[in-house]
């Protein structure tokens, strides 16, 4: 669900896109969790022979991450099996969905745990590991995976679900690997990265519960078949939460590949009255109408500097850019884990300027600083909130010049009737 300015909830639809097989979704649009029955019979929990040799239909399938960065999993899988030879591993299956306008994570938790359960116990053949977590921050969820566990067949590893509390870089691999082992939900610096020592100090698989949930099809179907959907670069499906632009929210399972401006035409969105896109969440900042003429996939978002990042697209339609980015940007410097000068600094001064931007306020000064700190910030801090604030504000000068000069000269009529401001922009809760 998502809230209303009056405090009410509406519920999120999901959609499977027109002529496509669900992978991930269900078609009916119930808020009861998927029994043990109905996932075994159709086709769940199947037995693994050679792990080895799902490994390689992984590998050949073409599977990337559903968290952000889109890394092959083949090549997570083999590292850390290679890593752990003779002393072991972990699988830690990330369910903390820190981008307040996504939901695909919390929704396959809550309604499909027992595909969830069924792609960790598969990581962990692969990986040789013992044991396994799923980490989250959702109470819902806890609930869906704990009657799963209790339902489940012996699983061929021991799986412990894990709570957190919720926050913008309590997903992040490292924090997730410190919570697990007893401490603050915060990043840590890198190296060593999971991989080679995480949990316990044993190579760790940490990997997104959506891009888990694709591995009992590869089981079940192969490598080819997982490919008949999306591009040669970006196989399979993705699921997208949808919001804004005047309409309910909705998780979408959309091929890879899929033309922006068909998926905002099905989600009734108007592109006569379209501003742009905030893009993957809040990581990889904003787009202008230039979105239209691309494709959700990782290359067409790479060409316009920008990332599908967790697969959300918030709508901007009715709201100024500037309002917009300054929310975000606000968002950061108050969920920044306040570990490193650069990110506790660099997020407060960036918000600083943005905030007085949409005020009207700001000086060219003001937006010559923006502009140097959105490069030369870039890289620093323990984890990527930083990364991400200065991919808002470059986006922000890129693709609105026209807005961030009416602003500069205290005339957005946008801002002037309706202002913009969210404390967390676009955000929206999965249906309980």
């Amino acid at each position: 669900m998502t809230r209303t300015d009056n405090g009410l909830a509406t519920r999120v639809a999901v959609t499977v896109w027109p002529g496509t097989d669900p992978r991930l979704l269900r078609t009916t649009e119930g808020t009861e969790s998927e029994d043990h029955a109905a996932y075994v019979e159709s086709g769940g929990y199947q037995y693994l022979d050679h792990p080895d040799a799902l490994l390689e239909e992984v590998d050949r399938s073409g599977l990337q991450g559903r968290g952000g960065a889109a890394f092959p999993l083949a090549v997570k899988l083999r590292t850390v099996r290679d890593a752990g030879r003779g002393v072991g591993t972990v699988v830690l299956a990330n369910g903390e969905e820190g981008e307040p306008a996504s939901i695909k994570d919390r929704w396959l938790l809550r309604h499909r745990p027992h595909l969830v359960l069924d792609g960790v116990r598969l990581a962990a053949r692969i990986v040789g590991a013992a044991r396994a977590y799923v980490y989250v921050s959702d109470v819902h969820a806890v609930r869906a995976l704990g009657a799963a566990l209790d339902a489940a067949p012996p699983l061929d590893v021991a799986v412990e679900v894990v709570m957190v509390e919720p926050g913008y870089v309590a997903g992040e691999e490292t924090a997730a690997v410190r919570a697990v082992n007893g401490g603050p939900a915060k990043p840590t610096d890198k190296p060593p990265r999971p991989f080679h020592e995480g949990v316990a100090g044993l190579p760790t698989l940490v990997s997104n519960v959506e891009t888990l949930a694709n591995l009992p099809f590869i089981l079940r179907h192969g490598s080819d078949a997982f490919r008949a959907y999306g591009t040669s670069a970006s196989p399979g499906t993705f699921l997208a939460t949808v919001t804004g632009g005047g309409r309910p929210p909705r998780l979408y399972e959309l091929p890879y590949g899929t033309p922006i401006a068909e998926l905002l035409a099905h989600h009734q969105v108007s592109t006569e009255t379209l501003k742009g896109v905030l893009m993957g969440g809040y990581f990889a900042g904003l787009l202008n109408r230039e979105v239209l003429d691309s494709t959700l996939d990782h290359e067409s978002m790479r060409r316009l500097d920008s990332g599908l990042g967790c697969g959300a697209v918030a709508v901007i339609a009715d709201e100024c850019p500037v309002a917009v980015a300054a929310s975000v940007m606000a968002y950061f410097d108050r969920e920044n884990a306040g570990q490193c000068g650069s990110c506790f600094n660099g997020t407060a001064a960036m918000s600083a300027v943005t905030d007085a931007l949409r005020l009207g306020v700001a000086t060219g000064d003001d937006l010559a600083r923006l502009q140097r700190w959105s490069v030369v910030l870039r890289g620093r801090g323990a984890c990527a909130t930083l990364d991400a604030a200065t991919n808002v504000a470059a986006s922000l000068l890129r693709a609105f010049p026209t807005d961030v000069a009416r602003h500069l000269a205290g005339e957005c009529e946008v801002c002037g009737t309706h202002p913009y401001s969210a404390v967390r922009p676009y955000e929206v809760e999965a249906v309980s």
